[in-house]
């Protein structure tokens, strides 16, 4: 790919966006988890920061993954999937642009808004959701979708005409590897975790959003205390599909494999994952090594929360939900083949948790009554 087509992915493009506000993990394997990796450090804290994380606090409660309500079915590839205050969440459909607010108890899935300009080609389309901690005052929602030449950020209100406003644009689309995780920090600031787009040497240019996880202000720009200035808060990253963070403020990023490891990391600011020079641990010291590792067949994680000492991750070819003791131990695994293929996993304040599956995306024969919601409650 020539520089002159690369142009629209560098910061002149993305920070202008701000300033007026306006093939995944497919081959096989069968190596089990591992934890920590061969040569990893212990897991250490991350950067605390100031602030609450939308839900206010950690939830400390355990989910009963025997006991799930189911929330809505007959849906088309639900992507992200933000958790409201009044306990209700939205959910965007990949293919169609739709989001959509559910909520538990049952009655239809209502379609509250329609990103225009989503373009579906791929694994790309509407991808991430993220409301923010002061969302009942400011009622903005956000989201990550893949339009005609890029990937990008808007922000809009639910039930209102006006178009949404586009916070930042320019990271190159793909078939695969569009990233599309979004999020908002215990800081208050917007993290977006994205792919390398095919093109395995972004992941290694500082100046180039693709490969990356960013870290912005709501609005957009580059976030105050990022290395450099810059809106990159970590680099060399192969498909960042998961953000979640534990009670002391220590960020963790899940990202898919190219043929052999799946990964769970331990984010902090200015640190290099490694791709493409590595995938999964090495003795570079240039890098930094995964917390935890799966084999692609095991995994091809998607969406991570946290509830108490446990990460949670939702594993799309491996059709289970991964839990990760943040305190120490190896990796579980459950609902094993139960739902099929997972895609987003989040915890709501009660301490419930709600599931995404992703059964129609083409990966896979469709099942019957899929996709759907599952809320697994407190015990």
């Amino acid at each position: 790919m020539s520089a002159g087509t690369r142009v629209h992915r560098r910061w002149a493009l993305a920070v202008a966006a701000a300033g007026t506000a306006l093939v995944a993990a497919c081959s096989d394997g069968g190596m089990p988890p591992t934890y920590p990796p061969p040569g990893s450090p212990p897991p250490v804290s991350g950067t605390p920061v100031p602030g609450r994380s939308p839900a206010g606090s950690v939830p400390s409660g355990v989910p009963d993954l025997s006991a799930p309500e189911t929330v809505a079915t007959g849906l088309d590839v639900p992507w992200g999937l933000a958790l409201l205050s009044d306990g209700s969440a939205l959910v965007a459909e990949r293919n169609s642009g739709r989001i959509l607010q559910v909520r538990p108890g049952g009655g239809a899935p209502r379609e509250v808004y329609r990103v225009p300009g989503v373009v579906h080609a791929g694994e790309g389309g509407l991808l991430g959701l993220a409301v923010a901690a002061d969302h009942d005052r400011t009622g903005w929602v956000y989201a990550y979708f893949t339009a005609e030449h890029d990937n990008r950020i808007v922000r809009f209100r639910l039930g209102g005409t006006a178009a949404p406003e586009v916070i930042f644009q320019g990271i190159d689309k793909a078939g695969f590897h569009d990233g599309g995780r979004i999020a908002f920090g215990p800081d208050g600031m917007l993290y977006a975790g994205t792919g390398d787009a095919g093109d395995r040497p972004s992941a290694q240019d500082p100046d180039d959003p693709n490969g990356k996880i960013l870290r912005l202000t709501p609005d957009g720009a580059p976030a105050p205390g990022n290395p450099g200035g810059k809106p990159v808060w970590s680099l060399g990253h192969r498909n960042v599909q998961g953000l979640a963070w534990s009670a002391d403020g220590t960020m963790y990023a899940i990202e898919f494999g190219q043929n052999r490891f799946d990964e769970v990391n331990v984010i902090r600011p200015g640190a290099n994952y490694g791709w493409p020079e590595v995938e999964g641990t090495s003795n570079d010291s240039r890098f930094v090594n995964p917390l935890v590792t799966w084999s692609t067949v095991e995994a091809s994680p998607s969406g991570a929360a946290i509830a108490g000492d446990t990460l949670y991750v939702a594993a799309l070819r491996g059709q289970r939900l991964w839990t990760v003791p943040l305190r120490g131990g190896p990796p579980g695994a459950e609902l094993v083949g139960r739902y099929g293929r997972l895609r987003t996993v989040a915890v709501a304040p009660d301490g419930a948790l709600w599931l995404t599956t992703s059964n129609r995306d083409g990966r896979g024969d469709p099942r019957p009554g899929d996709d759907r919601i599952l809320r697994f409650p407190a015990r």
